[in-house]
């Protein structure tokens, strides 16, 4: 589990970086799901709330 103190310490170059590697990801998990491949339901769960917590660090920075 990615914690937010680890993404606020990122740049937002970085932090696009990861954002654009945790949304495919989410959509190789969501291919997964609909063949029947995925084991684990609650990675997708797990990988959503990953995607927030960048998105909050990238709206944290671009407030300051």
């Amino acid at each position: 589990m990615s914690a937010y103190t680890e993404f606020k310490q990122k740049n937002a170059k970085e932090l696009n970086g990861l954002l654009a590697e945790g949304r495919g990801h989410l959509h190789e998990l969501a291919f997964q799901q609909t063949i029947g491949q995925l084991k684990s339901v609650r990675e997708i769960t797990e990988t959503r709330k990953r995607i927030a917590r960048i998105l909050t660090a990238l709206r944290a920075q671009s407030l300051v």
